[in-house]
């Protein structure tokens, strides 16, 4: 064979070194099923709760959290080096200047006459130095840096999924205990005056000292909720400011304006009907897994190439001379362009255990894709779920409000005509307090779920 057909050889040789990457086939539902298409679909999916503040925190969480600000970082670092990656495609060309001054022994007689013992030489050249990519370990590691770059993207755009998601949830129980300490701070009010109301007619005769003490326990036992919900709240707004990015000062005085406590009301439809299950392969975790993979078989590729032998071309362009003035002159000129080629012949089974630990390193890879796709279809089940039933527990404490609203009504007309007792009317508030906290915590449930939902769903 000559030498061109030597060559073809070879490089047919290194179109086999890279194994093929075939996404792995997963069996998928068709479809959702689902309610009313979702009204946004540029990805800022916490506009649906129609919450300016909330707006405010998410875009002041992208612009200054800490957990945002490292994935952002990784992708630059990755983006850095797939250019380092590239730039292995490309001679590599270095400036090289030297001087030396060396001392001949003249007790040798290896001196030829003429020669001074003492000599000077400066050099000045150019070298260059050059790896043929016949079997594609260049090419592989290009490869897997690209994939690696997309994987770091994937896992920039989950940190901020969850983070939004986060925020969200956060706000939301923010103002489920803003809400529940109004309806505190209104029970409250209403008991000072029932229990005023009560000291008159205790004065005039027409009330017990027993109907009294039970309204200044019950008053003092509503009153003693109060405390607990404040250490909630500033718990809870100090980890949303912390998630918002918020300086140490901030937080240490939680100071977060813009949060109103709202009437408890549900959320919007938020899943479109009939939608593809494939879409959410775009889920971010799920695209990193994926390009993680592709990256563990472009290193298969690598450690399969360093088996082959590896072809670099190398050389220089300058001057020498044993004076400075004449360093760059006609004669000084010196260069060099040599071909090597290297093949390991025995490495004590290194390259194989290396090829071999990539396979495994690839399966690992493959497994944690997989696994990652049964993950995300459980957690879109049981955030449908949660929302479904979020919903359903609403209704139901609306019921509950509404009913034993009607009911400490009736209680208190009752005692107003000498029907029933103070105990029953007490009895019947305290049901109504613990009906209208539930109503909101059920609210705010909901609009949790519904950001655990665009969570799975990957946005």
């Amino acid at each position: 064979m000559n030498r061109s057909g030597w060559i073809v050889a070879l490089a047919l040789a290194g179109c086999t070194v890279a194994p093929k990457y075939e996404r792995p086939a997963v069996e998928l539902p068709a479809a959702w099923a689902a309610s009313a298409p979702a009204p946004f679909t540029d990805g800022r999916w916490w506009r649906i709760y129609g919450e300016p503040a909330l707006d405010r925190l998410v875009d002041d969480a992208f612009a200054a959290n800490t957990d945002l600000a490292v994935a952002v970082a990784r992708v630059d670092e990755a983006r850095a080096l797939v250019r380092e990656a590239d730039a292995s495609f490309y001679p590599q060309v270095d400036a090289n200047v030297s001087r030396n001054r060396s001392l001949s022994s003249a007790a040798t007689g290896l001196l030829p006459p003429g020669v001074p013992r003492e000599r000077n030489n400066y050099r000045a050249t150019l070298d260059v130095s050059y790896e043929i990519d016949l079997f594609g370990r260049l090419r592989g590691s290009a490869d897997a840096a690209r994939a690696e770059l997309a994987a770091s993207e994937a896992a920039r755009d989950g940190v901020r999924l969850a983070l939004a998601a986060q925020v969200a949830s956060a706000y939301f129980a923010l103002q489920a205990l803003d809400a529940r300490r109004d309806i505190v701070r209104r029970t409250v009010a209403l008991r000072e005056e029932a229990l005023e109301l009560e000291r008159k007619r205790q004065a005039a005769g027409l009330a017990s000292d027993y109907d009294l003490r039970q309204l200044e326990a019950e008053l003092a036992s509503v009153r003693a909720q109060l405390p607990l919900i404040e250490r909630d709240r500033g718990v809870q707004e100090a980890a949303l400011l912390a998630l918002a990015g918020r300086s140490p000062k901030d937080i240490l005085e939680a100071s977060l304006p813009g949060v109103e406590a709202r009437e408890p009301a549900l959320g919007a439809a938020v899943v479109p009907a009939g939608l593809p299950s494939e879409l959410l392969l775009r889920r971010p975790d799920l695209v990193e897994a994926e390009q993680r993979l592709i990256a563990a078989n472009a290193r298969i590729a690598v450690a399969r190439a360093a088996a082959f032998p590896s072809i670099s071309l190398t050389g220089f362009l300058g001057s020498e001379s044993s004076a400075l003035s004449s360093l760059f002159s006609g004669p000084a000129g010196v260069w060099r362009l040599a071909i090597a080629a290297a093949q390991p012949i025995f490495s004590g089974g290194r390259l194989e255990a290396r090829t071999e630990a990539a396979q495994a390193r690839e399966r690992q890879a493959l497994a944690q894709y997989q696994g990652a796709i049964r993950n995300a279809f459980r957690e879109v089940r049981d955030a449908l779920a949660a929302q479904v039933r979020a919903r359903e527990s609403f209704e139901a404490e609306s019921a509950r409000v509404a009913a034993l609203a009607e009911a400490a009504r009736l209680a208190r007309l009752r005692h107003e005509h000498g029907l029933a007792s103070r105990l029953e009317v007490l009895d019947a508030e305290r049901n109504l307090l613990a009906a209208r906290s539930g109503r909101v915590e059920a609210a705010r449930a909901h609009r949790a779920a519904i950001a655990d939902l665009f969570r799975a769903l990957g946005g």
